[in-house]
Formats: structure tokens, C-alpha cells, sequence
């Protein structure tokens, strides 16, 4: 079987100094926040191209709190895509804010900026692009965009560690920068983490204040926070791993590049990354109206696939309350019912790659033309 992602191979290259991260927590039983984390906080917001860095417990709680010290809240909208993780919505919603959709760009399927104007409404307070697939969103014209309406720009790059948009770093793009280090994701904890980076003083202030039950010091509460501290743990581990994150990333774009050779003449799309660039490919999806059975007639020879997302938010049963409906964002449903996730992890071997393009073009062909399912999910009865 080739796994869509295999952590353990991560971890054995490097055991020892992870193991040894480790091993100084429990000696020095800093076991939430502590000088680990004050460390990573410091060397990603470096990395990220940003001056603070704040780390909290997972990527959902970095978006959140980022919101509120934007100050939104009850009576805001906030203008995000329908085409992503259900948290980048979440998090608005625990704001009280309600949530405004704009279609996707159907070649990159990051938000349209062409959408966003007509989205603006004198109750609009902040604009959440997310960089989907660890490609930016077209990030020039959004805050521009922006500027014109007095908006704050956050980014959702959950998925965009080391990710550039003309040659600045995801998390230096807009006001703030929002990622999550779920274990899985280019640099992946072990067990939860998230960070929000920015270069305004105020918001990391208040943020701090937010993630540690708004205390600027101990027992001094000055906000009405939250407990959404980042473990000691997982910033001695995320420190090794951030020393390793851009030949790792440089291994991504590699396979990705191979992918996109094997795939040529195949009639299957590729992912496409804009020329100002530098995707760091989190996710490599293809398309197909024939995803079904593709993803079963691969499983069934051996080769793992993923599907990120199959359906849009504004579809789901849990957002039927914002009033959007079928065909309202095409570009979005299309892609939620096309995608299919092939492996990549940095150490994909080459050998498993070609054997999983192979495998997809002896079969590919044999399929039965069909359209694309509805990309809509029902709550069961």
C-alpha cells in the first residue's frame, strides 16, 4: 500500500533530535508555554517574514483569536470562500460574525478578488483569503481591495507554512497570518498547534492576552478570554521540525514536479500554481468527474488517496442557517466534486510515484464517462 502521508517516515529521520526536544521538557517541566515556546514564537514569525509571533492550541483558535483582536463580533460580516475547511468558517461564527462567501478562482481555487467588491456591505469588517493546498491567495488585488474599504485582512494559511507570494511569506501578506501545525500539515506538531503572526503590536498584545484567559499578567485579567495556550511540548518539537521545513518543502515541490511530468497527455488536470508563487503543494490534487471511481479502483490497487473537500461549506447541513444554495458558488461545487488527493509527504519515493501514475493511467481510461456528483450532503435521517 502507498500511504497518502506516512508521519512515521518523518519522525525516523529525525528521531534523535525530537527525542531530545523532548527529554528537555520533561527535565525542565515547562509543560505549557515556557521558553520553548517564546523560542518557536520567535524563530517562525522570523521565518514567516512577520515581528510577532503567538502561538495557541491549534490553527481553529489562531483564526479566532485573530478575529477578535481585529474586534470583530456580533452585527460584522466577514467575507471568506466557500471552498475550505469547515474551521475557517467556525472561527467566524464563534465570533458571533456572520459569514459572506465569494466564489473561488476555478484554475487555482483560491478566493476570486474579482467577487469581493460586490460582497462589501457597510456591515463588512475583515476579509479571510485562504491559502488553499499551500498556494497563496491572489493577495495583491484582495488588499487593495481592502485598503479602498478600511477592511483588516487575515490570512488563513493553515495550509502555507514557507508558502510566497511575491517573494513574501504567507503570514506577512495582510495584517495577520494565521497557521496550524496539526500533525499532519507541512509543519506538524505532535498533537495540536497554531500560531497567528503579525506586524502590528496591538493585535499581538491582545491576542496573548486572549489565548491565556485575558490575563496580561497573572491574575491580572484585563479581557474576558480563553484557555488556548500552546503547549511546551510542542514547541520543542515544532522548533526541530522548523529547522528542517524548507528542505522538506523543497521535496514537496519536487514530487509535485514529477507528478505533473508523469500526468502529461493523460486528460487528468494538474494542479496549477500562479508564476509569482512558491506553492509548497500541503495537498497535490488532481481532477476528475470520474473521482469515485478513480478513488475506489486506486484504493483497490494499493494506493491511498484523499478527497479535501468534498463538500463546500455553504452546503453543509451545520451553515444551512446563512442561506446560500445549490449553484450559488459553481467554480466551488465543481471542485468539491472533481478533486482527488494523490500522496505527498517529503519523503514520497519516486519509485511510489510513478507506480501511482502508472497505476491511474492503466486505468483512468477504462472508466465511464460520467458527471461529476452533486456536491451536496444531506443530514441522515
Amino acid at each position: 500500500m502507498i500511504p497518502f502521508v506516512d508521519l512515521r517516515a518523518q519522525y525516523l529521520s529525525i528521531k534523535s533530535e525530537v527525542d531530545a526536544a523532548i527529554q528537555g521538557i520533561l527535565d525542565s517541566c515547562q509543560f505549557t508555554l515556557g521558553s520553548e515556546v517564546a523560542a518557536f514564537e520567535e524563530e517562525f514569525a522570523a521565518y514567516s517574514g512577520s515581528i510577532h509571533g503567538i502561538g495557541v492550541n491549534n490553527g481553529t483558535s489562531a483564526l479566532h483569536l485573530a478575529l477578535l483582536a481585529a474586534g470583530v463580533g456580533p452585527g460584522d460580516e466577514v467575507i471568506t470562500t466557500p471552498f475550505t475547511f469547515v474551521a475557517s468558517v467556525a472561527a467566524i461564527h464563534y465570533t458571533g460574525a456572520k459569514t459572506v462567501f465569494v466564489d473561488i478562482d476555478p484554475v487555482t481555487y483560491t478566493m476570486d478578488p474579482a467577487g469581493i467588491e460586490a460582497a462589501i456591505t457597510p456591515q463588512t469588517k475583515a476579509i479571510l483569503p485562504v491559502h488553499l493546498y499551500g498556494q497563496p491567495a491572489d493577495m495583491a488585488p484582495i488588499m487593495a481591495i481592502a485598503r479602498k474599504h478600511g477592511l483588516v485582512v487575515i490570512e488563513d494559511a493553515c495550509q502555507a507554512h514557507g508558502a510566497e507570494y511575491d517573494g513574501k511569506r504567507a503570514g506577512s501578506l495582510a495584517d495577520m497570518g494565521c497557521f496550524s501545525f496539526y500533525p499532519g500539515k507541512n509543519l506538524g506538531a505532535y498533537g495540536e498547534g497554531g500560531m497567528v503572526t503579525t506586524a502590528n503590536p496591538e493585535f499581538a498584545r491582545t491576542i496573548r492576552m486572549l489565548r491565556d484567559w485575558g490575563a496580561e499578567k497573572k491574575y491580572h485579567h484585563v479581557l474576558k478570554g480563553y484557555n488556548m495556550r500552546l503547549e511546551g511540548l510542542q514547541g520543542a518539537v515544532l522548533r526541530v521540525k522548523l529547522r528542517h521545513l524548507d528542505a522538506w518543502t523543497e521535496a514537496r515541490r519536487t514530487a509535485a514536479d514529477r507528478y505533473g511530468s508523469l500526468l502529461a497527455g493523460s486528460g487528468i488536470a494538474a494542479p496549477h500554481a500562479r508564476p509569482n508563487v512558491r506553492h509548497v503543494y500541503h495537498i497535490y490534487a488532481i481532477r476528475t468527474a470520474n473521482r469515485a471511481q478513480l478513488q475506489e479502483a486506486l484504493n483497490a490497487r494499493g494506493v491511498q488517496t484523499g478527497i479535501h473537500y468534498p463538500f463546500p461549506v455553504h452546503l453543509l447541513p451545520a451553515y444551512a442557517d446563512l442561506g446560500y444554495r445549490e449553484g450559488d458558488f459553481p467554480h466551488a461545487e465543481q471542485a468539491a466534486a472533481e478533486q482527488l488527493s494523490l500522496p505527498m509527504y517529503p519523503e514520497l519515493p519516486a519509485q511510489s510515484q510513478e507506480q501511482v501514475i502508472a497505476t491511474l493511467r492503466e486505468i483512468y481510461p477504462q472508466m465511464n464517462p460520467a458527471p461529476a456528483p452533486a456536491a451536496r450532503v444531506t443530514e441522515k435521517a
